[in-house]
């Protein structure tokens, strides 16, 4: 990934139902940079395939702004809406395949239809269907191909343009988590090797955690935590247990409760409290824990509980060994489900 380089820039925007003039976004505000795999994550109906519509001028908005590389999507005319599409892929849950078509004939529609030549399109279409693993399916029918290759054809055909960015909407929910994961290592692939941006619209965690740097999490049309996917997971707002249906944990009254975030990929990283317990001459419960994947990675969020006397060794202790951490006070966990 680059970054840097801000591609999509999204201030105060709100998108009103034209029909009963009910909201579906308010106070959008948020920056998805080049090279970033950045998640739209919510429960259904919480706004991200409304704000990926927006993204792609499918769909208008009345308030705020929306910029792709500078340029304002809702003051494009038809023309100029019809080529910066052009370079925005898309794909889909249900893959939104010709099934009379073959998997090349797929793949080169949109080439066909901007009238490119024969000889580009040929050659833009093998290129692709080999990128995807797909170069001995060209002249299958989509009926013939599993739900992961018919959703590689959906991914080259995405791709013929040259976009800048991928569009992807709930574009795994469909799949079997072994083909998921599949997929999810070809977008990660193709941002890596193509520089494009990618922007995934999904309700599953696991994807997030998977292949995204960047996240926000939408709830009922408001943006309620927005950053890093690693800060998020370590933080575990409110709005991130509530999409994980977590409950709140109890927590004990008396002392300092602290959540502590590392990477545990080796055993030495997995005795970190045996180890902190030994040096700082105290034992401390610990409340709550799990290890969980991260592009590859392994990082483990606990909360633990240390008693007054202990807890500036212990502060002294994680800041030294450059061991993220944070204390979990009441109002962090007490804080009121939002209708």
């Amino acid at each position: 990934m680059r970054g840097g380089r801000k591609v999509i820039e999204i201030k105060n925007l709100k998108k009103i139902w034209e029909d009963d003039g009910s909201s579906v976004l308010e106070n959008i505000n948020l920056t998805i940079e080049d090279g970033d795999i950045y998640a739209l994550v919510g429960r259904s109906g919480a706004g991200k395939s409304t704000l990926l519509r927006c993204i792609n001028g499918l769909t208008s908005y009345q308030e705020g702004s929306l910029t792709v590389d500078g340029k304002e999507v809702k003051d494009f005319n038809e023309k100029e809406l019809r080529e910066f599409r052009r370079h925005v892929g898309m794909i889909f849950q249900h893959f939104s395949l010709l099934e009379r078509e073959t998997v090349y004939k797929n793949v080169a529609l949109p080439m066909i239809c901007w009238k490119y030549p024969k000889e580009e399109i040929d050659k833009k279409v093998k290129e692709l269907l080999e990128l995807v693993g797909l170069a001995d399916k060209m002249n299958a029918k989509p009926r013939n191909l599993s739900g992961g290759q018919k959703q590689r054809v959906a991914i080259a055909r995405a791709l013929t343009m040259d976009p800048k960015i991928l569009l992807c909407d709930e574009a795994t929910s469909a799949l079997d988590p072994k083909t998921t994961n599949s997929i999810l290592d070809l977008l990660m692939e193709i941002n890596e090797k193509m520089g494009i941006t990618v922007i995934i619209v999904t309700h599953q965690m696991e994807v997030v955690r998977k292949a995204c740097n960047k996240a926000c999490i939408l709830e009922h049309g408001l943006i309620k935590d927005e950053g890093d996917v690693k800060d998020i997971f370590i933080k575990q707002p409110a709005s991130l247990r509530r999409l994980l249906g977590e409950e709140k944990l109890k927590l004990p009254l008396t002392g300092h409760n602290i959540q502590i975030a590392h990477m545990v990929n080796s055993m030495e990283e997995g005795e970190l409290f045996g180890k902190m317990s030994q040096e700082l001459g105290c034992y401390f419960p610990i409340l709550d824990g799990k290890i969980q994947d991260y592009r590859g990675d392994s990082m483990g969020i606990f909360t633990v509980n240390i008693d007054e006397a202990h807890f500036p060794s212990m502060k002294k202790y994680l800041d030294e060994q450059h061991i993220r951490w944070h204390e979990v006070l009441s109002t962090d966990n007490e804080e009121e489900e939002e209708e």
